[in-house]
């Protein structure tokens, strides 16, 4: 059983930046693919970041140059460095696992960007 509590969400304004944190407990940290899932309002939830045991990123077009995922295994943590933020990226932000046949979700943080 893994748990994922999501924090650092909040309202910015355009051209700001924030930093979600993903803290796992449960399992084998280091051995997890973790996700960064984000769904708006009325829209289906999308993944758009990911980072591998071994540190390797995947960015959705989206996001490339303006978010940064990294991992502190040490920790059991993935963090999401989000810059440049548009109000586009407003959205419940999920991270996420799949350990075996399992799919494990936080409980989302809410990110709003808005002047």
């Amino acid at each position: 059983q893994v748990q994922l509590v999501e924090s650092g969400g909040g309202l910015v304004q355009p051209g700001g930046s924030l930093r979600l944190s993903c803290v796992a407990s449960g399992g084998i940290f280091s051995s997890y693919f973790m996700n960064w899932y984000r769904q708006a309002p009325g829209k289906q939830r999308d993944l758009f970041a990911r980072i591998s045991p071994g540190g390797n990123t995947m960015y959705a077009d989206s996001v490339k140059g303006r978010f940064t995922i990294s991992r502190d295994d040490a920790k059991n943590t993935v963090y999401l460095q989000m810059n440049r933020l548009k109000p586009d990226d407003t959205a419940v932000y999920y991270c996420d696992t799949v350990v075996g046949s399992a799919n494990y979700w936080g409980q989302g943080t809410q990110v709003t960007v808005s002047s």
